[in-house]
């Protein structure tokens, strides 16, 4: 499974927030990487940069590379809605971001191993999917028998968010996504506007 591996706090540095979640490491050097990461004297960025900038922090946030991620463009693209507001709301309906979203797993990634290691059952069935992508009504849930998962319980401890477009039940451990969530609920810090014209270049 192609994933980005490399040093998440380099990248959450290079767009000046913590995309990958709390990052100690982050909070102590809040500013871009290089030797030159602290100069305030920086260029300005030209709009192709910034566009760029862009797609690479939703491309980050979310986990997705970019042949997948042009994918759900085109989607987007096709649909009837507004092309950058279907684009988050395509990437808010993959499994792995629900899973996430539900405080399964404290992370997108550690979600996105929960799913390949076939921990989460989508309406009954067991999917090893990170990119399904869910409909509103799906239920969403841990597998039985990956119920007494340390990573898991662990996380559902701590796990205090609320979205308004899933519920989920504790005793059972398992939720539903109820709904595609607007683009007000969607928390991320995505101005998807650039992403639109970075692609229709």
């Amino acid at each position: 499974m192609a994933r980005y591996t490399g040093p998440k706090t380099k990248i959450a540095r290079k767009f000046g927030e913590p995309i990958f979640g709390d990052d100690k490491s982050f909070e102590k050097r809040n500013y871009p990487p290089g030797q030159h990461g602290n100069n305030k004297r920086r260029g300005k960025k030209s709009e192709y940069a910034i566009q760029l900038m862009e797609k690479q922090k939703a491309k980050y946030t979310y986990g997705i590379l970019e042949r997948q991620f042009r994918n759900l463009f085109k989607k987007a693209t096709a649909s009837k809605g507004i092309t950058g507001e279907v684009l988050l709301q395509l990437c808010e309906s993959r499994l792995d971001n629900v899973v996430f979203r539900m405080g399964i797993s404290n992370s997108r990634r550690g979600a996105r191993q929960l799913v390949s290691h076939r921990h989460i059952s989508v309406n009954g069935e067991i999917v090893n999917i990170p990119s399904f992508i869910l409909k509103p009504g799906d239920s969403v849930a841990v597998r039985e028998k990956s119920k007494s998962v340390e990573s898991i319980t662990n996380s559902l401890k701590n796990s205090t968010t609320v979205y308004e477009w899933i519920t989920w039940n504790e005793e059972k451990m398992e939720g539903v996504f109820v709904s595609i969530p607007e683009r007000l609920q969607i928390p991320e810090k995505i101005n998807e506007q650039y992403i639109v014209e970075l692609y229709s270049k």
